[in-house]
């Protein structure tokens, strides 16, 4: 594919999220920008957080993997149904009925003021990495695509990348979100469905003999029974019904859209339908890279050493021609856009919610401090690509998974402590006990290598319940 190709296909891609935008953010105050004015249809809702919830990392990093850990991926997936019933029946309800627009503010009114800033603020730094991570994956396509050819160097690349983000949500917010978000799932599916037709039809293969020749392949091991196994079934299910929990219903992010729906039954509603949707959608990403691994090996193709660079090299390599090339740009670019751009919009809403207290002030001022926050956001988003550019060594998704362990384990301690009991805690204890059950997960993670093979994705589990029984041994008396 050629740089010009590559260029147009951006520039047109964005123009279409700018009048989106534009349209969207016709007379936007604040509460358009935080709840959308809670008018939001609940099926729009459900068909754009697919993008958002699975980002440049699915696309990438979950067909990549196939290589080193088959299709176990799917163990997590299955854990993810009891994780969404669980915030659907549980979490959502509560959410509607204290008319939160930041989560958070549940743990102020639960435990107190300490409580609720130590939440957010692991919500900051676990949405900050991930989304980082993700929009990462987006920059490094972009550039190998269109800049680097030119001579722009990788630094300039993102600062391009954020600058187009922030263009189209600083005025709207979450109100742009919803619409912008169901354009980039709708391109992110088209480029999912053609590379997937288009590889077949490069191994002369219609869809029955895909599914047979992936059956028949050492990639479609799905489950593993070997309890020493990093991704033994128990680890990989649980951790899945926790990760779902945590990485959906106690972040800002995806809950901030499940909000703007009309109704609580709107929003049960479409917390049902998406996860369904995104079961059927990640076997199509593990089936994607298992044959983008059949495919190279049959070609003699070698397999680079990360794993998250096999589905670009193939792509725009020209190995399955340039629409395989067009389709994966466009994919690559709304998944990880579609996860970053609500990620952005999120992190400015609980900064402004949690720690400015913005509903206290008159529109004008919070229209300022608003912007002022999300480009503060933006240039941190900055930062931190260029940290993982620099440091990352491994397969992002793995990255992603395994720091959500440490920084989403305190937040599902504490809200699993509001939840499941009736005492009351010493709050200014809190942000001491925060910040010392990862640092426990992370001795007991080490230790346990040599015994198990460690707890994998499972550490979250471990972080949480450390948490929950650190908050006990700092209860009072006093029942809430």
């Amino acid at each position: 594919m050629s740089v010009q190709l590559a260029g147009g296909i951006l520039a047109i891609y964005f123009a279409l999220l700018l009048v989106i935008s534009y349209y969207t953010s016709k007379g936007a105050d604040t509460n358009a920008f935080f709840t959308a004015n809670r008018q939001s249809p609940w099926w729009l809702v459900a068909f754009g957080m697919i993008g958002t919830s699975i980002s440049g990392l699915t696309f990438i990093s979950v067909p990549g993997a196939v290589g080193k850990t088959s299709f176990t991926y799917f163990q997590l997936i299955l854990g993810h149904s009891l994780g969404y019933l669980t915030i659907a029946l549980v979490l959502m309800p509560l959410y509607y009925r204290m008319n939160l627009i930041s989560i958070y503010g549940y743990l102020e009114k639960r435990f107190g003021f300490w409580s609720y800033k130590t939440g957010s603020a692991f919500f900051l730094l676990s949405r900050t990495i991930g989304s980082a991570a993700r929009l990462y994956l987006a920059v490094n396509v972009l550039q190998i695509a269109i800049f680097a050819p030119i001579g722009v160097p990788f630094v300039v690349t993102v600062f391009i990348s954020i600058a187009l983000i922030w263009l189209y949500t600083h005025r709207g917010g979450v109100q742009t979100i919803i619409w912008t978000d169901t354009l980039q799932t709708l391109f992110l599916l088209i480029a999912l469905f053609i590379t997937i037709y288009l590889v077949g039809q490069q191994m002369n293969m219609g869809f029955g003999d895909m599914i047979q020749t992936i059956s028949d392949s050492k990639y479609s091991h799905m489950f593993e029974w070997d309890w020493k196994n990093p991704h033994f079934f128990g680890k990989d299910f649980l951790a899945g019904v926790f990760i779902a929990i945590v990485m959906t219903g106690l972040d800002q992010d995806l809950m901030q859209k499940n909000l703007t729906c009309k109704s609580i039954g709107e929003a049960q509603k479409n917390m049902f339908w998406f996860y369904w949707v995104l079961l059927f959608i990640n076997i199509l990403f593990l089936s994607l890279g298992a044959l983008l691994y059949i495919y190279a090996q049959a070609n003699q193709i070698t397999i680079p050493a990360k794993t998250d660079e096999l589905y670009p090299m193939l792509a725009l390599g020209g190995q399955f021609g340039t629409l395989a090339a067009v389709t994966f740009l466009l994919g690559i670019i709304a998944a990880s856009y579609a996860s970053s751009d609500s990620a952005l919009t999120a992190l400015t809403t609980s900064f402004c919610i949690d720690f400015l207290s913005i509903e206290k002030f008159k529109e004008e001022k919070r229209t300022k401090i608003k912007h002022r926050v999300h480009l503060g956001f933006s240039l941190l988003f900055f930062v931190v690509i260029g940290l993982f550019h620099v440091f990352n060594n491994q397969e992002l998704i793995a990255a992603v998974f395994n720091l959500a362990g440490y920084t989403y384990g305190p937040l599902l301690g504490l809200f699993s402590f509001g939840l499941f009991t009736q005492l009351q805690v010493r709050d200014k204890l809190v942000p001491i006990v925060c910040v010392g059950s990862p640092v426990l997960t992370f001795i007991l993670e080490t230790q346990s290598q040599s015994l198990f093979g460690g707890f994998g994705f499972a550490k979250l589990i471990l972080n949480g319940s450390i948490c929950f029984l650190l908050l006990w041994l700092i209860r009072e008396k006093k029942m809430a």
